[in-house]
Order: structure tokens, then C-alpha cells, then sequence
């Protein structure tokens, strides 16, 4: 302990009616009962998920951690002075992880996930990895080498390179909930928080320019969430307000955003009424707006927060084509005017394949060599001869009256004793067919079989493995194949070798491990081969 950074101590920590000290280090949280000189309990912060603490109304003070696996751990503090003090102590361990959490928490690789999904989706993909890795035959490398086609590897590349783009409704999404004690609680995930990041950069500033020296990033998020920044009709600030600076960055950017020409001619950020028609069409030219302050100023910040993210989305498709682009970004021309409204209204409503001048163009001329079977279809070269009604009906009759005097003729047909016979000596386990194994499905147990299976997909990932390293035509490819030889010896000793003594309290008459033996002897003697004639090079 002397080794590891302790950076708070709290007594009076129970755990399971056991009383103890709750410890808060630099890499982990750990907790010690009183009898003890070691530690009873010690959590990785990077294995922890999240924290939990109980509602003021609750009568134990106490704090939970859940872990990534699904498991949890309480503590109940139990200061003797006050109920106060529970929660100080309570709410100083919270506080500090709260700091310590984000710095270590883990995020899943997005190939490691697709793993795991392959392998809860495929049984037997999930038992080859049990057999080959857990078992430690090969490596868990070794084992997902070649394992997917390059499409499904370039696919799975580009979803991991997709960025997600800036939902309109984020701020709806973050719906405070009530503590029980006339406060309100919000919950921000991850991706709400980059949201407002990518969004607001005057917050993303004044985050990083507050958190940690100035507050606490559950202060921080407090204070925004509290400001008339965040309100819906915000109209004067207090000089005490942290985000008053983000505020005005706000209305600078709207301003310029106004006075901007826009490139959409249907847009119109100084607007402040519903007009779907045309402008002054059912209306007065002179009529007035209500003047409403506050629907005005709501309806600038709508506009406002449509056209930040729409910049963000903008900004992140701009990186995407010019890291594609070798660093070389396509621009528009700001000298070319923006297009007028009848252009833009027509660009909407036409569609190139209405268009008749298009049409005219497409499409080359029909050349038809014979223009009397185009238009009259398909003749005969020749007359076809035609069978009569009369030449049918004798035909008929005349099949009839073979049928009726055929009589039965089997002198050339064997007996039913010598029919017998010959059944019996090819049927399995006859005269003929003394060394069928086509009972062995009657014979061999259900778990035999499963296990015989599992054996065989085992052993052909291995060969998969050793065969595709032929020809080693580079230095990789013969310490793979050393490698892979070594771990055929080890699935040999391990797995084969303790299948066979099990079959050996059966007492088949058939080795059933036969071919996987053949299949070893192939691979043992092809590395002998390779080994040799590599040899005789050298020398």
C-alpha cells in the first residue's frame, strides 16, 4: 500500500454488517476490514461501470459501484457524529470519482465487438474457440488470422471509421428526474456531451477552461443546466453567470449568420412569421408582426441551434473529403451569386427522366434485317405435315390391342431364392460387405459423436491454418509454419490422444480416430519435406 498514491481515506465504511475503511487510490478503490491488515475487497477504476448512490430519503447513507461484467458492491457509511457527516463522506468519495472514472474507464474496441458478436451468434464458432484458445492450443491471434474475407474486413473498417452525426433533438433528449427532495436530476451520456461539445464550441471552451482547475465536471454540467443560458426565452444575463460569454458569442454568430447570404434562396433567417405561399399572397404587405419578444427571441434561438448543427455535420463531411482527397478540399467559388428562386424551386420540381429534350436524345434506331418477322412474328421454313383425327384413333386402337394381348415372359428373370441371395450378401454386414460402418450411428453415443465433430472442425482450422502457409515464400510464413506444427503436436497430445483413451472403455471394433490420424501424418510428413529440402539449400 505504502507503493500506491492514496488519495482519501473514509472510516466507518460498512460492508456486508462488516465495519471497515474505504480507501480511493490512484489506479484503484479498495476496502479493508477492521480486523484485517489487507484488503478485502480492491476495484480496478477501469473495471468499473458507473456509480450509484441512494436517495436523501433513503434512511442508509450508502454507495454503490456496478461493475462491466454485471456485478455490484455497496457501502454504507456509517459515521457516528451526524447523518450530515455520512453524507459528506459519502458525497467526497462520490466526487472524486466522478473524477477519476472517465480517465480510466475502458471503451471496447469496435473489432472486439464484432468478435464477440460472431461468436455469440455461431455455436460451433464459439466451441472452436473453446477448443483451440481457451484450451491454449494456439493464440486468440493466431485463431482470428484469415478468420474473416477481406470484404467483410473492409466493411467492418469503414463502420469504424463512419462518425455519427449530430442528432436535431439532443438537447430534448437529456429529461431531468426528480430526487425526491424538490431537485432535479439530469443524466448526460457520452454522446449527448460530444453533442453539445460539437455543437456549442463556446461551451467546449469554457469547459475546458473551467473543469477540473475551476469546478467539478458534475458542478460544471450543474451550473449549465442552472444558467438562463440554457432557458428557453433567455433575454438579460448576470455578470456571475459562467456561460454569459457563450451567450453573447451566441447572438455574434446569429448576426453573422443574418447578415451572411445564403445559398439557399428559400431560406430566410430574418423571417419571423408562418408564410408557406408566396410572400403578401392572401395577406397585407404593411401588416405588422405581433412584436412578441419572446417568441422572436425563441425563434432566433431555434434558428440558431438548426444552424449549428448543420455547421457540425458540414464540418465533419468537409474533414472526411479532404483527408480523402490527399489534403486538397473542393471549394465553391464565393464570386458566383447564389441561384435565384425560380432556379431553386425548379431544380426541386424537375426530374431528368420527364425531361423531353432528354428523351429525344437517348436511344438508338432499331435495324431489322427482316421486317415481315418483326411484324408478323415467327413462320415455319416449311410446310409441317399434320396428323389426321382418323390416323389418331387407329393409332389408339392399335396400342389398346397390344396391351390386351401381351402375355408375360420371365424365363430370363432370376429366381426369388437367387434374389434373396445376392440381397443378403450386399446388404451391411453381409458376405460382401463384411466391414460396413454404417451401424456405427446405432453404436456410438450421442456425446461421442458431438465430441468426434468438435474434434474434426478443431483439426481442420488447424490444417487450415498449416496448409495456407505453402509456399513459405517469406520469413513470416516459415515461423508460422514452425508455429503451427507445434501447436498440430500439441492438439495431437491434448486433445486426440485423451479422445482415443476414452474410446478405449467402448471397445469399437472401428478406430474412429483413423482419419484424423491420416490427416496429422500429411501435415507431419509435408513439414518433414519442407524441412529437408530447406536443409539441402542451405548446404
Amino acid at each position: 500500500m505504502a507503493s500506491e498514491e492514496v488519495l482519501l481515506v473514509v472510516n466507518k465504511v460498512k460492508h456486508k454488517k462488516s465495519d471497515g475503511a474505504l480507501y480511493v487510490m490512484g489506479e484503484r478503490m479498495a476496502w479493508m476490514m477492521d480486523s484485517k491488515n489487507t484488503f478485502t475487497l480492491s476495484f480496478l477504476y477501469a473495471d468499473i461501470k458507473v456509480q450509484k448512490i441512494s436517495p436523501d430519503t433513503k434512511e442508509k447513507v450508502q454507495l454503490q459501484i456496478v461493475m462491466h461484467d454485471g456485478s455490484a458492491c455497496t457501502f454504507h457509511f456509517n459515521n457516528a457524529r451526524s447523518r450530515k457527516a455520512q453524507q459528506d463522506d459519502r458525497d467526497s468519495v462520490k466526487e472524486l470519482l466522478q473524477t477519476l472514472l472517465p480517465k480510466h474507464r475502458i471503451k471496447m474496441n469496435s473489432e472486439l465487438e464484432e468478435k464477440n458478436r460472431q461468436l455469440q451468434e455461431d455455436p460451433e464458432l464459439f466451441q472452436l474457440y473453446k477448443d483451440l484458445v481457451v484450451s491454449q492450443v494456439i493464440t486468440a491471434d493466431e485463431f482470428w488470422s484469415s478468420r474473416t474475407s477481406k470484404e467483410s474486413q473492409s466493411q467492418s473498417k469503414d463502420k469504424s471509421q463512419q462518425e455519427v452525426g449530430v442528432s436535431a433533438a439532443f438537447l430534448s433528449e437529456v429529461k431531468p428526474q426528480s430526487d425526491g427532495c424538490n431537485g432535479l436530476r439530469y443524466n448526460l451520456t457520452a454522446d449527448i456531451i460530444e453533442s453539445i461539445f460539437r455543437t456549442y464550441p463556446a461551451v467546449k471552451q469554457k469547459h475546458k477552461e473551467c473543469v477540473p482547475g475551476k469546478l467539478s465536471e458534475s458542478e460544471f454540467w450543474t451550473k449549465f443546466f442552472q444558467s438562463h443560458y440554457f432557458h428557453r426565452d433567455r433575454i438579460n444575463f448576470s455578470s456571475k453567470d459562467v456561460f454569459g460569454e457563450c451567450a453573447k458569442m451566441d447572438e455574434e454568430e446569429i448576426q453573422i449568420a443574418v447578415q451572411t447570404p445564403s445559398d439557399n434562396s428559400l431560406v430566410d433567417l430574418t423571417q419571423f412569421t408562418d408564410s408557406t405561399l408566396d410572400e403578401g399572397y392572401g395577406t397585407s404587405r404593411d401588416e405588422k408582426s405581433t412584436g412578441n419578444v419572446a417568441n422572436i427571441s425563441m425563434i432566433r434561438r431555434f434558428n440558431h441551434h438548426s444552424t449549428m448543427v448543420l455547421n457540425a455535420c458540414d464540418a465533419a463531411q468537409v474533414n472526411r473529403v479532404s483527408s480523402s482527397q490527399n489534403g486538397t478540399t473542393a471549394t465553391t467559388d464565393p464570386s458566383q451569386p447564389p441561384p435565384t428562386k425560380k432556379a431553386k424551386v425548379k431544380e426541386k420540381i424537375t426530374y431528368e427522366d420527364l425531361n423531353e429534350e432528354s428523351n429525344n436524345n437517348q436511344g438508338t434506331s432499331f435495324k431489322l434485317s427482316k421486317m415481315d418477322c418483326y411484324l408478323h412474328g415467327p413462320v415455319p421454313i416449311q410446310a409441317s405435315k399434320y396428323t389426321t383425327t382418323e390416323e389418331m384413333i387407329q393409332a389408339a386402337a392399335n396400342t389398346t390391342r397390344d396391351i390386351q394381348n401381351w402375355n408375360v415372359d420371365l424365363t430370363q428373370a432370376l429366381k426369388s431364392s437367387d434374389a434373396i441371395g445376392i440381397l443378403s450378401d450386399l446388404s451391411p454386414g453381409g458376405a460382401l460387405m463384411q466391414s460396413t460402418n454404417s451401424q456405427l450411428q446405432d453404436i456410438v453415443p450421442e456425446d461421442v459423436r458431438t465430441e468426434l465433430k468438435q474434434l474434426y472442425n478443431a483439426l481442420c482450422e488447424l490444417l487450415r491454418h498449416f496448409w495456407c502457409c505453402f509456399p513459405a515464400t517469406s520469413k513470416a510464413l516459415e515461423e508460422k509454419v514452425v508455429q503451427m506444427r507445434t501447436n498440430l503436436e500439441r492438439f495431437q497430445m491434448t486433445k486426440l490422444n485423451a479422445f482415443k483413451s476414452k474410446l478405449t472403455d467402448y471397445h469399437y471394433g472401428t478406430n474412429l480416430t483413423l482419419h484424423l490420424e491420416e490427416m496429422l501424418d500429411a501435415a507431419f510428413k509435408k513439414f518433414n519435406n519442407w524441412k529437408t529440402k530447406k536443409a539441402g539449400k542451405k548446404c
